[in-house]
């Protein structure tokens, strides 16, 4: 089984930057789609970004500000989020399928059958 590893959250001000990572672990191979979420303070959990096979998709108000990617080398997968503001403060979890999906199917958190604890980002000044 795969298991889904998150690092880099913690206490940022407004404007920098943030790069979070994902490692899986429990097979030898990336699992087919890799993807974010995030569940803010009182809200359900959202779509952030995914990759599958190559492509990347993106929530669309943070597509301008978000990139996504992996390093199958070494199973992981990263989130790098610039101009952090107060709103993207919320759990962010990794997760991941066996599969492929598409701009608008990767965006359906029921795809995902392994998912990471989450790891916190705070953003205050």
């Amino acid at each position: 089984q795969v298991h889904l590893e998150e690092s880099g959250g913690g206490l940022v001000q407004p404007g920098d930057s943030l790069t979070l990572s994902c490692a899986a672990s429990g097979r030898t191979s990336s699992p087919s789609t890799l993807a974010w979420f995030r569940q803010p303070p009182g809200k359900e959990r959202e779509f952030v970004a995914a990759i599958s096979r190559s492509s990347a998709f993106y929530k669309d108000s943070m597509k301008d500000r978000v990139a996504i990617s992996r390093e199958n080398a070494r199973n992981t997968v990263a989130l790098q989020i610039n101009n952090l503001t107060p709103e993207d403060t919320a759990i962010y979890y990794c997760a991941a399928f066996e599969g492929y999906c598409t701009a608008i199917s990767c965006r359906d958190r029921r795809l995902y059958n392994r998912w990471g604890q989450g790891t916190q980002i705070t953003v205050s000044s």
